[in-house]
């Protein structure tokens, strides 16, 4: 279903901010969450949930969704922070962070998922809404491309972990880097590293 056929989701007498994280699954590096508000007419052909687009079509439309945006932000929580206070909380913790560095204040947020901690924003959540919802797309997609442009980096440091291909998901190969090589200082420890 094309998104611009779900307006009802939307309320234009609002100023509403689409919030997605990233990284949840991995088992090293942070996860990342973005904030996103966007004007009420903006559209693009592409647009849709980061998990259904190819790397380079993200890369495409990250920096239209940049430049269009009334405002956008991606916040990072770290991989001892998710040890600390575990993936589900860290990852609310990073949407609140990056609703809160919003150079506009939204007056509702649009949650993808069914939960969330509240905010002092109303919020509302939408399961799926990544694939559903403008502005939650467009979060999905600066969360995944600036989380995957992190890893990366990180991938120079300690390239036996492949992270720059799989960006700190249990594949296979990162599985058999562990094995080979242990865990590095940014494997979360409260993940299960090595299956049973």
């Amino acid at each position: 279903i094309p998104l611009q056929m779900l307006l009802p989701y939307l309320d234009k007498t609002k100023i509403e901010a689409g919030c997605d994280e990233a990284g949840r699954g991995c088992l090293a590096g942070p996860v990342a969450a973005a904030a996103v508000i966007l004007p009420h007419d903006f559209n693009h052909p592409l647009l849709n949930d980061s998990k259904k687009l190819t790397e380079k079509q993200r890369q495409l439309l990250r920096p239209i969704i940049v430049d269009e945006a009334i405002a956008w932000e991606v916040s990072f929580v770290d991989h001892i922070k998710i040890d600390e206070i575990n993936i589900l909380n860290a990852s609310f913790l990073a949407m609140h962070l990056a609703v809160d560095a919003l150079k506009t204040t939204p007056e509702l947020l649009l949650i993808d998922g069914n939960r969330f901690i509240n905010h002092v924003i109303p919020h509302q959540c939408i399961v799926k809404g990544d694939g559903k919802i403008k502005s939650i797309a467009a979060a999905s997609i600066l969360a995944k491309t600036f989380r995957d442009d992190f890893m990366c980096q990180l991938a120079i440091e300690y390239p036996a972990y492949q992270w720059n291909k799989n960006k700190g998901y249990p594949t296979s190969a990162h599985r058999d880097s562990i094995r080979a090589h242990g865990p590095t200082p940014y494997h979360r420890k409260t993940f299960q590293l090595l299956p049973r």
